[in-house]
């Protein structure tokens, strides 16, 4: 007896691959930020591709975790020193600029870093498969060990605008001074460990007044925390945004002469709802993992692994699966559509860190592994896609 689907019945529609919103790298990204700003400097070797910034003597980059533009933009009572820099209202500039895909911490600190997008340095997710072990490698703790230098080979803009003479400094918490992460992404100059965000806002002051050309960045994540634990439509986020509004002023009333501060974010961040519509549970659902040998990413962005020759099985279950709330691609149509970086370029180191399939979600769902990955299954608020919540960071600034 065969099945005959009603008339009123429709097959789910699939996500047009092409139809994904790609990181504006070359022009508006992430790592476009610091080769523009010491490019203007005079640090050979880098190229200014922002076309709205304006060379500065000193520049400090102010990167708050999990702060994107669409919550910045909806909280402008929580924020209002920062609402105020959405336009141009200080003689500055306020724009979002994309995050880079995945929209995660240790790939945008990557690529703010070395001012390459994640093809190039070669962090393209929050876990990914390490080609030369075969397990998944957690790139934002570290785990398992791997040799940092040769993981991420390139020298750091800070390295490069050290060597050229220009002061260089990080104020962040003394915790992230020794940090592999730090090291291949955020090293050059001199590193200052403070614990509050008063006294990391007073040393970058500082520190941008103690050369003629200065090069700072300064980093706050205790937003990001809340946001996870909470989700973005929680007292405790916006309470942190507040405390965030608060640290931009007290930074920008202390900028010394010819200083533009640079306020931006790795992503920005959705609430998932707790419910099994919107949290598809990869440990118990037999068809996502048949022929899966492993499991990266996270819930908004994943990387999947398949088992030698399941290549093809394995994205034409997940598209037939879920191809109508993520766009489900294989390695190559993700690299072609320049999802990691420009289309069809790729360090081959890099290129088997990059699952066989990659899944990036458009609705307000995510894939969650409650066995593999308890802790990152049951937060409130994921990030990691190519939607607008999540890509695009502000980028705003202040001029003295």
């Amino acid at each position: 007896m065969s099945y005959t689907a009603p008339a009123n019945w429709d097959e789910p529609e699939l996500l047009d691959l092409t139809g994904a919103p790609v990181p504006q790298y070359g022009t508006g990204s992430l790592a476009d930020l610091l080769p523009t700003l010491v490019a203007g400097q005079g640090v050979a070797g880098c190229t200014a591709t922002i076309a709205e910034l304006s060379p500065a003597d000193r520049n400090c980059v102010f990167l708050i975790d999990g702060m994107g533009w669409e919550q910045l933009k909806a909280h402008p009572d929580e924020a209002p020193y920062l609402a105020s820099l959405l336009g141009s209202s200080r003689g500055g500039t306020g724009l979002p600029i994309t995050s880079g895909f995945p929209a995660t911490t240790a790939t945008s600190l990557a690529s703010v870093g070395t001012g390459l997008p994640p093809s190039r340095h070669g962090l393209p997710g929050y876990t990914v498969r390490n080609p030369a072990s075969g397990e998944l490698m957690n790139q934002l703790r570290w785990q398992p060990w791997t040799a940092p230098k040769p993981w991420q080979p390139y020298p750091t803009v800070f390295q490069l605008a050290d060597a050229a003479g220009v002061h260089t400094a990080q104020v962040s918490a003394p915790a992230f001074q020794s940090t592999p992460l730090t090291k291949i992404a955020l090293s050059g100059g001199t590193f200052h460990g403070r614990m509050t965000g008063e006294e990391r806002m007073d040393l970058a002051a500082i520190q941008l007044a103690a050369g003629e050309r200065s090069l700072v960045y300064t980093y706050y994540s205790e937003l990001d925390g809340a946001g996870h634990r909470h989700g973005v439509d929680s007292d405790a986020w916006r309470g942190q945004l507040m405390h965030v509004d608060r640290l931009v002023r007290r930074l920008a009333e202390q900028l010394p002469p010819r200083t533009a501060l640079y306020v931006t974010s790795d992503h920005g961040m959705v609430d998932i709802p707790f419910d099994e519509d919107a949290r598809i549970d990869f440990d118990e659902d037999w068809e996502l993992g048949a022929g899966v040998a492993l499991l990266g990413g996270e819930g908004r962005a994943r990387h999947v692994y398949a088992v030698p020759g399941a290549e093809t099985d394995v994205l034409t279950v997940w598209r037939e699966v879920l191809g109508d709330r993520f766009w489900v691609a294989s390695r190559e149509e993700a690299l072609e559509l320049g999802w990691f970086g420009t289309p069809g370029e790729c360090d081959e180191r890099v290129l088997g860190r990059i699952g066989d399939v990659v899944a990036a979600a458009h609705a307000d769902v995510a894939i969650t592994a409650s066995r593999k990955e308890p802790n990152e299954s049951a937060l409130a608020g994921m990030h990691g896609s190519m939607t607008a919540a999540e890509q695009l960071v502000p980028l705003l600034e202040v001029r003295s």
